[in-house]
């Protein structure tokens, strides 16, 4: 039998189209619109609301071309791994220089803002200890206080390899989206309430003549920046050339309506009296909207005003030093910036090197930089940044116009020429507001240039020929059906594979044995690819073991965030029927039933389980087999056909009746046996045995002293939501001494067969 084929290695794409649709609007949403409206309406009147308009259409120009290429090419990095395949040498290392500069003075700028937010929290609920602060040290030097805490935390988060579960990053998205919310809700019923008030506070629509809304688009360009990190994670997102276009502009309508709504109704149900709202918003700046609030909403409503002003810059700021990061670690890796910058930590396995480098650069331009510069910088990199994605556009489908392109810029080329002037357009203009921006970003590109040509560009150069041969996903053959295999622990490799063996036969499969390489966040995932030597041998002594039984198996390593991500993508991509694998049997926390990974598998697998606990005893030669009937017991009493030839194992079908049953209840229950070995077929060696026990769970647990193994089906329907496989199965699992194998029937088939035809 060969068992020499090679092991693949596969990356679990698990974002679908609602997670990579919040990556973007919650990059976009949320510390852009609280730290900004209030200076741009101090720049441009309430013709900010036509600045936040018109950058929309700008942007969008852009998102064009990021869809397009992101759908094309889904290659971790975004903007500069697009920019690097169009222009090789200095351009392509620039795109990557000004964009890990982008996002690390994105980074300052929401760092500032969440200072602000926070003393204004305290100014309006703890005034004393405001007060007393700033009295000793002054609002200035307070502020950059909280911005240093905040920055050194947020880094040393990072370089612990810390990090928001995707769901909870949702959550957090969805509760940013329902504060914004609440504030329209409150500021569009004040305006009904004083029709009137609205021509007031957009009278007069321009008081800074063009030139303002020219500069406040310039200025909160930043706000619109976030949808480009959907392209950096393109690698996990399924049906890319799908899922990527549909994300970039959901996420871009979400936060375009949102931004348009709250100008809207920060600058028509504000009443200051003595002056316009527009100059009022201006007066305070990043904290403009808590100040509108006042205004409209009950005291409760600022309070949530405040604390999302908190959260949203806390989470703003924790996702682009992680994008930053990323950036710098991806260039050290092509040999663009010194090698220790793409060093991953031995243990913690983040890109230590490239976090701290990013937050020495973030804090010292928080701490030396006025906010309005910090905005205006970000938004002059992201400009030019964006202007050099909408050329690479042009010259892609040039250069390589065999690359699949199921999305295409529409009306191209004017498109992406259009995209590039007004981003340029935009850059040149941000001189007439903060020239210091400009020398900021001339003093960054400058520096840049001379450790290209000093350094980089001879360190990158044998690299250059295999960095940039375009990668597409190509035509890819459907596999056949399957039983997985899920291995970590190596103990129980023998074992796990004894019992997948008789499964894969049984059903004329083919049988993978996987295992997830977990890969921090703060990575790119195909980083892991270094880090998968340390998963071989688990995998190697799976083929051993197999080679010497006489089974063929495939084996696959899976690159993932999360191992039990990594196991449901191995499960979806090997096509499988049948999932194996193995549990302690016990967990120490006490929200878990079985363990994170394990919960997590149960909970989202789409087909059939079986979940192995090993005891002490591994050779199996009795089996406990006790039954209530129901889809699980009958599919574990089909497992049990193979099982029980392939180990040799006597069978007991058992059934717990209360003690001194009655003849009608131990009647009943070996009707419930029989029904249940209607689906175990000969030779096996069948025995009946009733259980009598005060407890089932307890009579299981006793009676399987004598067994060496307990089969159990998964209960037909939990007790409660929590439950997954149902309160016997669960305490059984748990208090057996010998091996318990439950086994879950995947019961979803129906529902989505359902789904696909009408849904």
């Amino acid at each position: 039998m060969n068992n020499s084929r090679p092991t693949e290695t596969s990356l679990a794409r698990d974002l679908g189209l609602f997670d990579a649709t919040m990556i973007g609007v919650g990059a976009m949403i949320g510390a852009g619109i609280f730290v900004l409206t209030g200076i741009a309406a101090g720049q441009a009147g309430p013709a900010s609301i036509l600045a936040f308009a018109l950058n929309g259409v700008v942007t969008l120009l852009t998102a064009f071309a990021y869809a397009e290429l992101a759908s094309a090419i889904p290659r971790a990095g975004g903007g500069y791994s697009f920019v690097r395949l169009a222009y090789p040498g200095v351009v392509g290392y620039l795109a990557g220089w000004m964009l890990w500069f982008a996002y690390t003075v994105a980074c300052s700028l929401y760092a500032l803002g969440f200072a602000s937010y926070f003393w204004e929290f305290f100014l309006k609920y703890v005034p004393g200890v405001t007060g007393g602060v700033y009295g000793i040290v002054g609002q200035h030097w307070a502020i950059l206080t909280v911005t240093l805490l905040i920055g050194l935390f947020f880094i040393g988060l990072n370089v612990r390899g810390a990090e928001v579960t995707g769901k909870a990053e949702n959550a957090l998205v969805l509760a940013k989206l329902s504060i914004l919310g609440i504030f329209i809700f409150f500021g569009i019923r004040r305006v009904l309430e004083v029709p009137e008030q609205v021509a007031s506070g957009f009278t007069p629509f321009l008081p800074e003549g063009l030139g303002g809304v020219l500069v406040a688009m310039g200025l909160t360009f930043i706000a619109f920046e976030g949808y480009d990190l959907i392209a950096t994670v393109s690698e996990e997102i399924k049906e890319p050339e799908k899922n990527i276009p549909r994300a970039i502009f959901i996420a871009l309508g979400i936060a375009i309506s949102m931004y348009l709504l709250i100008l809207f109704v920060s600058l028509a149900a504000v009443n200051p009296g003595d002056r316009p709202a527009w100059q009022f918003l201006g007066e305070f700046k990043e904290t403009a909207i808590v100040r509108a609030a006042e205004n409209f909403m009950p005291a409760i409503g600022v309070a949530v005003i405040v604390f999302g002003g908190i959260f949203s810059t806390m989470s703003a700021l924790n996702a682009t030093v992680m994008a930053a990061s990323r950036v710098a670690f991806s260039m050290a890796r092509d040999m663009w910036l010194p090698k220790p910058v793409s060093r991953i930590h031995h243990r913690r396995r983040t890109p230590h090197i490239a976090i701290i480098a990013t937050g020495v650069i973030l804090l010292m331009i928080a701490l030396t930089l006025p906010i309005e510069a910090v905005g205006s910088a970000a938004s002059l990199m992201f400009l030019l940044t964006f202007a050099m994605v909408n050329l690479s556009v042009i010259v892609l489908r040039r250069k390589n116009p065999e690359i699949p392109r199921r999305y295409r810029v529409p009306f191209y080329p004017v498109t992406p020429i259009l995209g590039f002037g007004l981003n340029i357009f935009l850059a040149v203009y941000q001189f007439n507001f903060q020239p210091i921006a400009w020398y900021l970003t001339a003093g960054w590109i400058a520096f840049g240039l001379f450790i290209y040509f000093a350094y980089s560009e001879k360190q990158a150069a044998p690299l250059e020929a295999r960095v940039f041969l375009p990668g597409y996903p190509g035509v890819v053959r459907e596999r056949q059906q399957s039983v997985v295999v899920a291995l970590h622990n190596p103990d129980n490799v023998h074992a796990l594979l004894d019992f997948a063996a008789p499964i894969a036969r049984l059903r004329g499969r083919r049988l993978v044995a996987i295992t997830a390489v977990v890969v921090p966040r703060q990575l790119p995932i195909q980083e892991g690819l270094r880090l998968a030597h340390h998963r071989e041998p688990l995998l190697r002594q799976a083929r051993e073991y197999a080679a010497g039984r006489g089974i063929e198996l495939q084996t696959d390593i899976v690159l993932a965030h999360h191992a039990h991500q990594g196991i449901l993508a191995a499960a979806e991509q090997q096509r499988a029927e049948v999932l194996v694998m193995g549990w302690k049997g016990f967990t120490e926390a006490r929200e878990r039933i079985f363990g994170e990974v394990a919960d997590y598998v149960i909970r989202h697998l789409r087909c059939d389980l079986m979940l192995l606990k090993v005891g002490a005893e591994r050779q199996f030669r009795s089996c406990l087999f006790p039954t209530a009937g129901g889809p699980h017991a009958r599919l574990a009493a089909v497992f049990l056909n193979e099982l029980a030839k392939a180990f040799e194992m006597t069978v007991t079908a058992a059934y717990v009746v209360p003690e001194g049953a009655s003849q009608r209840e131990r009647a009943s229950g070996e009707q419930w046996i029989e029904k249940t070995l209607a689906h175990v077929e000969d030779p096996v060696t069948i025995e009946k045995r009733l259980i009598e026990s005060k407890s089932v769970v307890g009579g299981i647990a006793m009676s399987s002293r004598d067994y060496d193994m307990v089969v159990i089906g998964a209960a037909k329907e939990p007790l409660f939501r929590k439950l997954l496989f149902g309160e016997i199965p669960e305490k059984v699992s748990r208090f057996s001494p010998a091996s318990v194998l439950v086994v879950k029937k995947y019961e979803g088939r129906v529902k989505s067969l359902f789904k696909r035809a009408f849904g």
